[in-house]
């Protein structure tokens, strides 16, 4: 269970989250199983591929309260919060896999529901994180944001929802890593990172700007193809919202990389980088990085065999 990692570091914060997650998440079961109970009365069929039109609205509801979407996003910034940057992590990407699972399988293509709510996902992820300066509340936002993309993307095709998902977890994996190794807490801490991690502080550009969804980096192909399937589908209101709704992203993504790379705090040193310096990548960090430069040439591979 998530919640003894959430109240591991024995902190009043901790408590918070971890209450806090769990009515959250006890919440959301339980309408999921009353909800699917309701709908077996009524259709006599367990299987949640055949649900009413309601049922699909109330599970779907229940699964964006899972996962922390709109309208049932407000408890994961404070959870994020008010536990470690690695059960972040693991709240952030392990934990969504299976409401993800649930949602594929009630989900008509394309959902109006679910596209509605992916794009409000987007637009609130990427407005609610431009005042924020605490790291972990940062990212909340950031996964709110492409979680909206990936509902999206689920709706539309299930490979492309899977790549969005894969190329989703390697730059969030790799950021979350950064952090816990450099002890990044807030926006502040980042000007100190390339004189004590040079190394790291590069991941850091590549990471922040693949979630961006800059060109040529991997972060770029899934909202591409997002975008390319809503306009094959007719759908180009939707699209250019999607796509300005990544714009606020950008921007505080764009901060972090110009705060890291770009502000050095005043030192008296003439050397730009300290003498002892923590040069060495983790295994994890060291296979991570690069998949953002080779995973774009080998996108058409991962697609015909999703």
């Amino acid at each position: 269970s998530m919640v003894p990692m959430i109240i591991k570091p024995h902190h009043p914060r901790a408590s918070e989250a971890a209450t806090k997650y769990f009515l959250m998440q006890t919440t959301a079961s339980a309408l999921i199983l009353v909800t699917g109970l309701l709908n077996t009365w009524q259709t006599g069929q367990w299987a949640l591929t055949h649900t009413t039109q309601e049922a699909t609205l109330a599970l779907t509801l229940a699964l964006m309260l899972k996962l922390g979407l709109v309208p049932g996003h407000f408890w994961l910034p404070e959870v994020f919060q008010g536990t470690s940057t690695l059960t972040a992590l693991v709240i952030s990407t392990w934990q969504k896999l299976i409401p993800l699972a649930i949602l594929f399988s009630i989900t008509t293509s394309p959902s109006t529901t679910v596209l509605t709510l992916g794009l409000l996902s987007a637009l609130v992820g990427g407005w609610m994180g431009l005042n924020q300066t605490q790291m972990r509340k940062l990212l909340a936002f950031s996964s709110i944001a492409h979680m909206g993309w990936l509902i999206t993307g689920l709706t539309l095709n299930p490979k492309l929802a899977t790549f969005t998902l894969l190329i989703y977890g390697i730059n969030t994996t790799t950021l979350f890593l950064i952090f816990i190794m450099t002890t990044t807490k807030s926006v502040a801490d980042l000007p100190l990172m390339l004189s004590r991690y040079p190394l790291l502080t590069k991941s850091l550009l590549l990471s922040t700007l693949s979630l961006g969804g800059l060109p040529p980096l991997a972060g770029f192909l899934p909202k591409w193809f997002i975008l390319d399937t809503l306009i094959s589908k007719n759908l180009l209101l939707m699209a250019t919202l999607l796509a300005l709704a990544s714009l606020p992203s950008l921007f505080f993504y764009t901060r972090l990389t110009y705060v890291a790379t770009l502000t050095q705090p005043p030192t008296t040193l003439p050397a730009k980088h300290k003498w002892r310096l923590s040069t060495t990548l983790p295994p994890a960090l060291a296979t991570l990085t690069p998949l953002i430069f080779l995973l774009p040439p080998l996108t058409p591979a991962l697609l015909d065999s999703a």
